[in-house]
């Protein structure tokens, strides 16, 4: 890696790999543990992931389990380290916290590391808004993450459970942010008595709308004409894709609203030419840059919502694109275990 591709990177966040304008080379690590993950006709796909402690025996110490998802660069143990530290940093109990970080892999790494076939793979951004996997089957990244909080719900294995908190930086931070409009899952830890679900969304390139108003000056309208593609998923409500088949716009949003959500984002990530944001003419049309486009994004479901909001705005002083340092901050560490320290908003 060259000079300037290293410290592009490093920008980037977490040391991962230079992500190329068109595509990532294939992952250097393939997370070792497995989840299965299966379609109504019983068709199985194989999710990587790591964990902090084996959830295959009862783990009746924990208290709480945290999701971690990685960018775009799919760099997985990173992510998982830098939970890790974020928990170190929190001063709660390693053993009442379980740690989950999922890979979603793309074609290429399956074939260059040679995985079994049943192992789930999507395109290179698919995953990012929940698309159907090329194989084994056509499964949701949203249905990978069902499956994870079906298996929190077990009270066999977690009898104790009593928060889970989901957590994505930048392309994770983006199918974290749709999951939480596009949900299912979380019935299943609902009826096991777990209520308590938070959504921390970092630093994503784009947000999904739930109508055509885009940012303009201090309100919001219809963007002018020149984008087509603007309105559809990911980015708005039209064109669904097949996990969300059916579901009606309003209600959606009005579930979404009601879960508690947090946009965490670095006042520095502001640089409009970042190699790694998207700039195309759906996303530019939420904002220049990744803070600004998550602050006008708050202020629209306001504007929406002025009573009933269950969202709200942390600001991570002075850090840019980087997963480590949003999630070791003492606000990203707030974010996610609810510790003192954070005077973000």
């Amino acid at each position: 890696m060259t000079r300037l591709a290293r410290a592009l990177s490093l920008a980037i966040g977490l040391a991962a790999p230079l992500p190329a304008l068109a595509k990532d080379p294939p992952v250097s690590y393939v997370a070792p543990q497995r989840l299965a993950v299966a379609t109504p006709a019983g068709v199985v796909g194989q999710l990587p992931l790591l964990l902090s402690q084996d959830w295959s025996a009862p783990l009746p110490a924990v208290t709480r389990a945290v999701i971690t998802v990685h960018g775009l660069t799919r760099d997985v143990e990173n992510y998982q380290r830098a939970a890790e530290k974020a928990l170190a940093a929190s001063g709660i109990d390693p053993a009442t916290v379980l740690l989950v970080a999922p890979q979603f892999l793309d074609d290429g790494d399956v074939e260059a590391h040679q995985l079994p076939q049943e192992t789930l793979r999507w395109s290179h951004t698919g995953w990012e808004g929940g698309d159907d996997a090329h194989g084994p089957a056509p499964i949701s990244s949203f249905a990978a993450f069902d499956a994870i909080l079906a298996k929190l719900a077990d009270r066999s294995l977690f009898p104790a459970l009593a928060q889970v908190v989901v957590a994505g930086h930048s392309g994770g931070g983006q199918v974290v942010q749709r999951y939480a409009v596009a949900l299912r899952g979380d019935a299943a830890l609902i009826k096991a008595g777990v209520k308590d679900v938070h959504y921390v969304v970092a630093n994503p390139s784009s947000y999904v709308y739930f109508s055509p108003e885009r940012p303009a000056g201090k309100g919001f309208a219809r963007p002018a004409d020149g984008c087509p593609e603007y309105d559809k998923w990911k980015y708005g409500m039209h064109g669904l894709p097949p996990y969300m088949a059916g579901r009606d716009a309003a209600a959606l949003e009005a579930a979404y609203v009601a879960r508690p959500v947090t946009y965490l984002l670095g006042t520095a990530d502001t640089d409009p030419a970042h190699p790694a944001l998207d700039k195309s003419c759906a996303a530019e049309a939420q904002g220049p840059d990744r803070h600004s486009r998550g602050v006008a994004y708050l202020r629209y479901l306001q504007w929406r919502h002025p009573t009933g909001l269950s969202h709200r705005q942390v600001d991570v002083p002075g850090v840019g694109h980087s997963g480590d340092r949003m999630f070791g901050s003492a606000c990203g560490v707030a974010a996610v275990y609810g510790t003192a320290g954070c005077d973000g908003r």
